[in-house]
């Protein structure tokens, strides 16, 4: 039989072990016993508030916090940047899934640690960035509920064109932040319907 049984002197019969107790002191100095079972339900309810916060290392990718931007949209025809010679070109769509974006967020991109610019509902920027491999981060400029970090890397090879196409996806309380790799074709096809993002960093 496994297990310890307590017997009580004079009857013969097991009795039940008493509870596991822990010693806290109150805010007087007094030594106070709470049963363990208590201890160990405020640790488990405490453990997600400490998981919640991701390592710095994994947003290495992301710039500084206190960085917001103005964008402004030019609805004009713009030619596809081509690569500067050496260097890879880097487009970033933001695509809303709608043509209504009245108080829509603003999404900020980073490559690398530094913020290289910023979308507004559909809109489009891009950047021109060395050979090799780079890290990338996108996070709303501001949110209504927790704050969304979506973050990939890419080896970027001399005179390519890369695509990267942001989503929102939002159902009442509830937004979901997508960052996603596409194809040439879909990248030209949103550059051609979408107006060229202009943004510049808050003083």
């Amino acid at each position: 039989m496994n297990g310890l049984c307590y017997t009580s002197a004079g009857e013969g019969k097991a009795s039940k072990p008493a509870p596991l107790r822990t010693s806290v002191h109150s805010s007087s100095g007094a030594q106070e016993e709470v049963p363990m079972k208590v201890a160990v339900i405020a640790l488990l309810f405490a453990a997600p508030a400490f998981a919640q916060a991701p390592p710095a290392a994994s947003t290495a990718a992301c710039g500084p916090g206190n960085v917001s931007f103005r964008v402004k949209l030019d609805d004009s025809q713009h030619t596809p940047a081509q690569p500067d010679p050496g260097k890879a070109q880097v487009y970033f769509l933001q695509d809303a899934g709608t043509g209504m974006t009245l108080g829509y967020p603003t999404v900020k991109l980073a490559i690398d640690g530094t913020w290289v610019g910023a979308n507004h509902g559909n809109s489009y920027f891009s950047v021109s960035v060395q050979p090799g491999e780079h890290h990338v981060c996108v996070m709303l400029q501001s949110s209504l509920v927790a704050q969304r970090v979506e973050l990939a890397h890419f080896a970027a090879e001399a005179d390519k064109v890369y695509y990267y196409r942001t989503r929102l996806i939002m159902s009442r309380s509830v937004e979901l932040l997508e960052l996603n790799s596409i194809d040439s074709d879909q990248g030209k096809y949103l550059i051609a319907s979408f107006p060229l993002s202009i943004s510049s960093p808050k003083k």
